[in-house]
């Protein structure tokens, strides 16, 4: 086992002294990336698609919004992937989840997997309901309440303008 014992011992050595704070790396991680991927995915399947479905829910000003939306999902997508500014960035995010949880995920209740069939041609889906978004609420509230931990890029600035 003294092989075992110096894995061990080597692993440790990787963690950072302030451990606890490391939760906040893969938060930040699939906060980041899920919101940049899905403002990417607007961009890449064209605005006016996802402006048009809004302006179909009836939600006003769909040209601004839609728009705001996408800035949004990207910009702060990449804050929180980064760990800069996270606070801020935080606050029209969770704007963006709430107003999809209330505009579009509310009727489709909480799951967000609904296995309708499995057949053939594999498993059908329906609606996602309001979960993720509420994960994703969970993880940018963990982070703005913990920090955002090591190798964030505030901490960088901070230490920085501290020098």
């Amino acid at each position: 086992m003294p092989s075992m014992t110096n894995f061990i011992n080597r692993c440790s050595q990787l963690v950072p002294a302030n451990w606890h704070a490391a939760y906040a790396i893969p938060l930040r991680l699939i906060v980041g990336y899920g919101f940049m991927e899905h403002g990417y995915a607007k961009i890449l399947h064209g605005p006016n698609a996802f402006i048009n479905i809004l302006h179909v829910l009836q939600v006003p000003a769909p040209f601004i919004l839609g728009w705001a939306t996408i800035l949004v999902e990207l910009f702060c997508g990449a804050a929180v992937l980064l760990g800069l500014f996270i606070p801020l960035a935080s606050i029209p995010m969770a704007i963006v989840l709430l107003v999809a949880i209330f505009s579009v995920h509310i009727p489709n209740g909480f799951s967000s997997i609904k296995l309708l069939s499995v057949d053939g041609a594999g498993a059908h889906f329906g609606q996602p309901g309001y979960e993720t978004d509420l994960l994703y609420l969970a993880g940018l509230a963990a982070l703005v309440l913990g920090g955002s931990g090591p190798l964030a890029l505030d901490r960088f600035l901070v230490n920085r303008l501290s020098d």
